[in-house]
């Protein structure tokens, strides 16, 4: 097993060995400039890692990792174009930097890739590979939807909350993990298991990134605190605060979120002491641990060795305990 730099540093090199000068180079260099805007590119990581997990060369899972991490960025190459976000990682999204028809020709080009590292591998794994990857791929486009319908409305259940965060963010988590088991030809139970795992540490990803979006240090969370908050976004703190809060309370807090004053710092710390006093913030921590603990359970049912369940568990205790 390697660490996790070392899985970056695997990945960052293979992706840099498939560039080629190609034209219309309006189209390749918008997806060149995506993918070296880098991040910690933990999705693809999870795929070689858990291939040797399984008793398989990293080396093997290369192709479905990037196939992994090309697919995220075109995911996230027309949400910006969807959020009108000028900045992605710090630096210009790619619709601002070229064009707005630049943006969706470079996105749609970036899938159809996606799919072509997948053609590296034998038919068998191809076809459990491909089946997988469009199976989540049409999932993360559904919680995309479900989270733009959901800012019209004010009826947002917490499952339905929950079902949107699982298909937007989780199901790709608990995927890329997947298709390092397949690769690696491991048990049908294993790759279960594996794709359970993604999943629930997945949902409690998103949910700790949920609450640290609220309380999170802003200057080491990487975003703006409060920015959910700022635009009216009805996570689970606020289903639960609107939920747990008396009537009046319940009501500021459906005022709050119909309105965006220019300046939000008193929105903000008013909706933060309403998160509290309501208990939607201890909730969501424990929802967060639950979660997490779900994950956990999982390692028990998976037939690898006691020091891999160990890496993987201590993987999730270290994704899981940022503080920020």
């Amino acid at each position: 097993m390697h660490t996790i730099y070392q899985y970056q540093e695997f990945l960052s090199e293979y992706l840099h060995s498939q560039y080629e000068t190609k034209e219309p180079r309006n189209l390749y260099e918008p997806i060149h400039y995506i993918l070296d805007l880098g991040g910690k590119r933990m999705r693809p990581v999870l795929t070689l890692m858990s291939a040797e997990v399984f008793d398989a060369d990293y080396k093997k899972a290369l192709p479905a990792a990037l196939a992994v991490e090309v697919f995220h960025n075109f995911s996230l190459v027309h949400d910006d174009i969807m959020d009108d976000a000028p900045l992605r990682r710090g630096q210009e999204t790619v619709h601002e930097k070229w064009n707005l028809n630049t943006g969706i020709l470079s996105g749609d080009a970036m899938l159809i890739l996606a799919y072509q590292y997948f053609e590296q591998y034998e038919p068998l794994i191809f076809r459990d590979l491909a089946k997988l990857f469009s199976k989540t791929a049409l999932e993360v486009c559904e919680g995309q939807q479900w989270d733009v319908d959901f800012e019209e409305r004010t009826d947002v259940t917490i499952a339905e909350y929950l079902k949107m965060i699982q298909y937007k963010t989780a199901v790709l988590v608990a995927a890329a993990m997947k298709m390092g088991a397949i690769i690696a030809e491991t048990s049908v139970e294993n790759a279960n298991l594996i794709y359970d795992f993604g999943l629930n540490l997945g949902l409690a990803f998103q949910l700790q990134d949920d609450f640290l979006d609220a309380f999170g240090n802003p200057e080491t969370f990487g975003k703006q605190v409060g920015g959910d908050i700022i635009e009216n976004k009805k996570t689970y703190l606020y289903l639960k605060a609107v939920a747990f809060s008396n009537e009046m309370e319940a009501q500021e807090l459906k005022t709050l979120f119909s309105i965006q004053p220019e300046d939000s710092t008193d929105k903000i710390e008013r909706v933060k002491a309403l998160f509290n006093s309501s208990g939607a913030s201890k909730a969501t921590q424990d929802a967060i641990q639950d979660f997490t603990f779900k994950a956990f359970q999982t390692l028990d049912q998976m037939n690898i060795s006691t020091d891999k369940k160990e890496m993987l568990k201590a993987f999730g205790e270290n994704l899981m305990g940022r503080k920020v």
